[in-house]
């Protein structure tokens, strides 16, 4: 140290000593090091709340320094709601430095049991039981100002709960009402991209009781003025490892459970507008829908940016390690879908000025600009893929096309492999592609090239979550699960808005034969009042050999007239056995613009 530097340092050490507090300063950093200081309220350390700063409804109780193994979590719920019981494996208490806790009760003490083998030095190894009591705040994340609402987080009230199911916990991916922040930043004004989707998150957890035990507060990771870092939360899909992978505008992530970040990726360069759907790949790779950010066209001199129509595969470090250009490979003129659309409500492009109203051939000539708007050909919505999945069997993705009405299954090669939907419209290319509508007995269902007029079979319209249920399928049988959204049914609008309906649907497709059976519906019987314009998601979920459904824009105000939402809707959960025609689950939401949602797997979440 020079004399300069150790004379300026005098007077303070001076003035410490005046004040008694030398004593401090050094045990702190003098000769016995660097300490750690702070109030213990169990036998190991602190506890840390929302340790990751996005999830405030989880903590970490901190090792105190031990080792710690053979860890039981119970986190007991309150005025007879279900605990919430789970192991913890040893590699996630040394990623957090503790035991992490999760399901706690927003403004409320929760009783949060633990037990654990605690060792020092290596040997010495005492088994723990203890009880905390861990408060957490209210539940609070930015509002939109909007006037329709009225509660941070929808109210869920539970109609029908089997006994079966009552440890399940479901993520609910919900979204609030664009605020004004967010609607001045929007590209190509006004058509834009996926960022005129600029909704914020809304995404939480329920209890089987419909009480929340977990939330995402987004302010670290999502901003409403950057157009870089907003967007609709979207595609959440629970990896292999626990985790959740989702996208939003120009990014795609992974976060575990108490929101410790895995990775956060802006997309490949050549690529815009994530929305919808991600897929975790047996690989590790992931399958993302996006959009490329410079098509040119034949004439060598226009160039667009697409909607919602390519597929691309990006690895471990986000190299993109194949792409499915599906203005390439699929017919992006085909029309007689488009054409049967309700206007009022093309996915998240509500406009309820447009309400019934479809488009002619006509009005598709007349199209002279791009955008995010209903039209065929690149740079314009004639795809709108909104799920896509993966069969290892014969390494293909299939997609849900919903301005197509079609599922549609393309292997590594880009070529066609089969298409799920009506038969009209589809080029000579594509015609033998088209799988044919058969009963269980092999006769043919009762169906022209535009219609079904069959109890035992209909065709998928508007669809979403088009996707394999692996431990059904085999090489040659591929069980299909999809939630049948229904507008446009039969290629036209009914007289009245109220004759629509919804459907979830199982369906059971011969790949070598080239046919279609469907075993499972179930909607139909619940009319208008079950109907969800758009979003939506039907799963397989093994754990439970049960079909789970999310009709996530049912049950609001409907309006007979214009055919529009007059409120936010009342989306429903239900969970229904493997082939039961009643759910032995009923949860309703109230006041919820809802995408999809899912059951969580709290084993696969902490590593057990």
């Amino acid at each position: 140290m020079s004399v300069k530097y150790h004379r300026a340092l005098k007077p303070f050490v001076i003035s410490a000593l005046a004040l008694g507090i030398a004593s401090t300063a050094f045990a702190i950093g003098g000769p016995s090091g660097a300490q750690v200081r702070y109030p213990h309220s169990g036998q190991i350390g602190a506890v840390l709340l929302n340790p990751y700063e996005i999830a405030p409804l989880t903590a970490v109780i901190r090792n105190g320094g031990y080792q710690l193994k053979n860890v039981s979590v119970r986190v007991v719920g309150k005025d007879g709601g279900p605990d919430i019981a789970y192991k913890v494996s040893d590699t996630q208490c040394r990623t957090h430095g503790g035991i992490p806790i999760f399901g706690l009760y927003p403004d409320y003490k929760t009783e949060v049991h633990v037990s654990y083998t605690r060792i020092a030095n290596g040997e010495s190894k005492e088994v723990k039981d203890e009880v905390y009591k861990i408060y957490a705040s209210p539940a609070n994340i930015p509002m939109t100002g909007y006037a329709g609402e009225e509660a941070t987080f929808p109210k869920a009230t539970v109609k029908k709960m089997d006994p079966k199911f009552k440890d399940r916990l479901y993520l609910v991916n919900n979204m609030l009402a664009t605020p004004a922040n967010g609607g001045r930043v929007v590209w190509n004004n006004p058509e834009g991209g996926a960022l005129e989707w600029s909704y914020p998150p809304q995404n939480a957890i329920y209890d089987s009781k419909g009480d929340l035990r977990w939330y995402m507060d987004p302010r670290s990771i999502y901003d409403q003025r950057n157009p870089l870092n907003a967007g609709i939360m979207m595609g959440f899909r629970q990896d292999k490892d626990g985790a959740f992978v989702w996208g939003y505008g120009q990014h795609y992530v992974k976060y575990d459970l108490l929101g410790r970040k895995i990775f956060n990726r802006t997309l490949p360069a050549g690529y815009n507008d994530f929305s919808h759907a991600t897929k975790p790949m047996p690989n590790g790779h992931m399958l993302l829908r996006v959009a490329s950010s410079d098509y040119v066209f034949p004439d060598g001199k226009t160039h667009v940016r697409t909607v919602r129509d390519v597929i691309i595969e990006v690895d471990e470090n986000g190299n993109v390690v194949d792409e499915w250009r599906l203005f390439d490979i699929l017919d992006p003129n085909r029309s007689v879908v488009l054409k049967a659309l309700d206007q009022g409500a093309v996915c998240l492009n509500i406009d309820a000025s447009q309400a019934g109203h479809t488009l002619s051939d006509k009005d598709l000539k007349a199209q002279n600009h791009f955008g995010d708007i209903v039209g065929t050909g690149p740079g314009r919505n004639w795809a709108h893929v909104n799920s896509v999945d993966y069969d290892p069997t014969d390494d293909s993705i299939i997609i849900s096309s919903r301005h197509q009405s079609a599922v549609i299954k393309i292997g590594r090669d880009h070529q066609v492999k089969w298409i799920m939907g009506a038969p009209a419209g589809w080029s000579e290319k594509y015609a033998d592609k088209v799988l044919k509508p058969v009963h269980k007995d092999g006769s043919p269902a009762q169906c022209d090239d535009r219609s079904c007029n069959d109890p035992k079979f209909d065709w998928t319209w508007t669809q979403h979550t088009g996707w394999r249920i692996p431990s059904k399928s085999d090489k040659r049988f591929f069980y299909l699960s999809v939630f049948d959204n229904g507008d446009g049914r039969g290629m036209e609008q009914p007289a009245l808005p109220s004759m629509k309906y919804s459907r979830a649907v199982i369906y059971k497709i011969d790949q070598e034969k080239g046919t279609v059976e469907q075993i499972w519906d179930y909607g139909k019987e619940r009319g208008n009042g079950w109907y969800s314009p758009v979003t939506s998601i039907t799963e397989y979920k093994t754990d439970k050999d049960s079909v789970f459904v999310y009709s996530a824009t049912a049950g609001g105000t409907f309006n007979m007239k214009s055919g529009a939402f007059e409120s936010a809707p009342n989306p429903y959960i239900n969970e229904f056995k493997w082939g039961d025609k009643e759910p032995s689950v009923e949860i309703q939401f109230h006041g919820a613009m809802g995408y999809q949602a899912m059951p969580v797997d709290l084993k696969e979440a902490f590593g057990h």
